[in-house]
């Protein structure tokens, strides 16, 4: 059976006190709206629609760095969930399948529960993912008849009997398409709020003598994030659960508490990393690297054996082959370091191709932006360039070469040659003593003339 994803992203939220809208806030550098698409892309959608509101202009650029072919649709006024999912109508027309509901500030629905959600379905007209909450507190409950769900009543709409139910409504909820809209269109807004709740869908599919049915996750799935300090929590759920995942793996962290994770980041066995490791999104560890203290890492990949840092910020495209070494204060973008290379201190190296086995002295930088384009720089296998040498791109130095110390490279340097670009050096005698004693006159006389 097809499925269609309508993920409900248009509140302001109010209480993040942010010009940002609140889906895009994000959880290991990754907003939470994306967490719910790429929870919902492992039922293998045909259509994902995304229902915006607030700061629509940037929730669909969002979107679409996520997935070009989902869609988004414009709640213009926040009516209540049955309102916003009925925005997804005219998106849906014709299709045929079934729709699951999902919450952009909703990002830790783990995707084997939406499986079980759309198992379910063969036996269901309408599924709802509930839980078993600690506090239910003012979330709606779950009134159900042994495997039947009767009826979810809002926390404001509920009775002592019913607010004394701890099995209560996430919001998430499969049914077929046709269906679902049909029922929404007789959702009304009589209640304590005014507002037309999604969650009358299946009072009224029990009227109408079809069935429901509610299946359970564990309560950190369906944590809601509504402020900052909840924004805190969430991320450090996440944290914890996928640093376990990463120690699980055979990944050895000196000091888990201090490695910060994101969303996409892949470590393979038997890397060590060292404590205040951040990594941004795009990451890939190959086995048996070792990242060093303070490091930033983001959109690069590190081979086996690698060794990387301490305080090195590795920035996207940044390729690391194996037994590469970069080292403390070193930079690297958009550059390749090929095997056995080694970049070890207070470098800059961007737009470049490092041979292998090169060496890299400190200070290096490839100067690769002329104020309009980037430039590539080329440094052959088992070249030597010399500390602090400005390689001014484009610029190749060939295999075997040598850059002297202190040169500034602007021509392509051969095979096995050496380059050399300093003016001679000049002594002269006694020449410090007199400069100093002419500028300190000439500070004793503006001294005089401001007094």
């Amino acid at each position: 059976m097809s499925i269609a994803l309508v993920i409900l992203a248009a509140g302001k939220g109010t209480r993040m006190e942010s010009d940002l809208p609140k889906v895009l806030h994000p959880i290991a550098q990754v907003p939470m709206l994306v967490h719910a698409m790429r929870a919902g892309a492992a039922l293998d959608p045909a259509r994902v629609v995304v229902v915006a509101g607030h700061g629509a202009e940037a929730v669909t650029r969002a979107v679409r760095a996520e997935d070009d072919n989902a869609q988004v649709v414009l709640q213009t006024e926040q009516l209540g969930t049955a309102h916003a999912v009925d925005q997804a109508r005219d998106a849906l027309a014709g299709f045929s399948g079934d729709v699951v509901v999902l919450y952009g500030d909703t990002p830790f629905v783990q995707p084997d529960t939406l499986e079980r959600m759309i198992a379910a379905r063969a036996d269901h007209d309408l599924v709802v993912l509930g839980f078993q909450a600690a506090d239910p507190a003012r979330y709606g409950r779950l009134v159900m008849d042994g495997s039947d769900l009767t009826r979810i009543v809002e926390f404001k709409d509920a009775g002592p009997a019913e607010r004394a139910i701890d099995l209560c409504n996430s919001g998430l909820l499969a049914c077929d398409a046709a269906m679902l809209f049909d029922l929404i269109a007789t959702v009304g807004n009589d209640n304590a709020s005014g507002e037309y709740y999604l969650t009358d869908v299946v009072a009224l599919a029990r009227a109408r003598g079809l069935s429901a049915t509610a299946v359970t996750c564990d309560e950190a799935e369906t944590l809601g994030v509504n402020s900052r300090a909840e924004l805190a929590v969430a991320d450090g759920l996440f944290q914890a659960r996928a640093r376990a995942g990463l120690l699980d793996k055979g990944v050895t962290l000196m000091a888990p508490d201090s490695v910060y994770l994101a969303q996409d980041t892949v470590i393979g066995r038997d890397t060590v990393i060292e404590p205040n490791v951040v990594f941004g999104p795009g990451v890939t560890v190959e086995t048996g690297a070792l990242i060093r203290a303070f490091c930033y890492l983001e959109g690069c990949h590190i081979s086996r054996g690698a060794i990387v840092g301490p305080y090195a910020r590795l920035r996207p495209g940044a390729e690391l082959a194996e037994n590469t070494k970069v080292g403390n204060f070193v930079e690297l973008k958009n550059a390749r370091i090929d095997e056995g290379a080694k970049v070890n201190h207070l470098s800059y190296i961007g737009n470049a191709t490092i041979g292998a086995g090169a060496n890299i002295g400190a200070g290096t930088i490839t100067c690769n932006y002329d104020g309009v384009m980037k430039h590539h720089t080329r440094i052959g296998a088992r070249a030597f360039i010399g500390s602090n040498t400005m390689l001014v791109a484009p610029v190749n130095v060939g295999a075997g070469a040598m850059t002297a110390s202190g040169s500034v490279i602007t021509r392509d340097v051969a095979d096995d040659a050496l380059a050399m670009s300093r003016t001679e050096q000049q002594n002269k005698p006694g020449r410090a003593r007199k400069l100093f004693d002419m500028l300190r006159a000439k500070k004793a006389r503006r001294e005089r003339e401001t007094n």
